[in-house]
């Protein structure tokens, strides 16, 4: 295979019809899960490291997308915490012990659902935050590259990883190493998970609206900002959600 823009879009093209067909089912039980979270009056909580942080930005706080949505960040630990902005680097998302502190500070209560998002799904903080997650009662769709995971050993004192603690796993599609176009000596470039996790949130949302529909609800929906009117939909929506759902972040 040779590396040029062409040959990236083909590999994208067919990754996003093997994610789209394959984890339709899943997709679909994921949707189940937050449409009856939200008809108990939950938030869905979106939290991703490194560039899964892409993921929970895709879920919530966005145009076309469910208003009762809350994103966990890493920077959390010093926007609400009072860490030291210092605490935060690359290898903090391998620390199991920022997952409580990032549980505390996020607005959760009992009827929450999360969606977790880690390609690789290994990493210390991420394991942790899925097992208190489910400790604590909550619904989990996890967001993984089942073959990357496959490959790596846990960096968890458990030796679990995301995807066991998930009532739903949705698999990313992604290649061990995420990029996709092999280079002539070793390496590879053009990722994909940042791609397909983004698919699969806005396939996961629209499934969700679709249940509420059909249910004869009106789902709590963003508009953009950025078109007349915008605004006031918004704020009047997130008032129902006072104190819920943070977007200062």
């Amino acid at each position: 295979m040779t590396v040029s823009a062409e040959d990236y879009l083909a590999v994208v093209t067919e990754t996003i019809g093997r994610v789209s067909s394959g984890q339709r089912e899943a997709v679909g039980r994921a949707a189940d899960l937050v449409a009856d979270a939200l008809r108990a009056d939950g938030v869905v909580h979106a939290f991703g490291t490194g560039h899964s942080e892409a993921l929970a930005m895709e879920i919530a706080g966005r145009a076309g997308g469910l208003v009762p949505t809350n994103r966990i960040a890493l920077r959390d630990l010093v926007l609400y915490g009072g860490a030291p902005a210092d605490v935060l680097g690359p290898l903090l998302e391998r620390d199991p012990s920022v997952a409580h502190r990032l549980y505390e500070l996020a607005p959760v209560r009992p009827a929450d659902v999360f969606v977790v998002a880690s390609n690789s799904g290994v990493n210390g903080a991420i394991v942790e935050f899925a097992a208190l997650v489910k400790e604590r009662g909550h619904g989990l769709v996890a967001i993984t590259s089942a073959l990357h995971s496959a490959r790596m050993t846990s960096r968890h004192s458990s030796g679990r990883k995301l995807a066991d603690f998930a009532d739903v796993v949705l698999d990313n599609g992604a290649p061990y190493g995420d990029a996709t176009l092999p280079l002539p000596g070793g390496g590879a470039v053009g990722a994909v998970s940042s791609i397909t996790a983004a698919l699969l949130a806005q396939q996961l949302t629209v499934e969700v609206v679709a249940r509420l529909l059909a249910a004869g609800e009106r789902p709590p929906v963003y508009l953009s900002a950025n078109i007349a009117g915008g605004d006031e939909h918004n704020n009047a929506l997130e008032a129902r959600y006072a104190g819920r759902i943070r977007r200062g972040s």
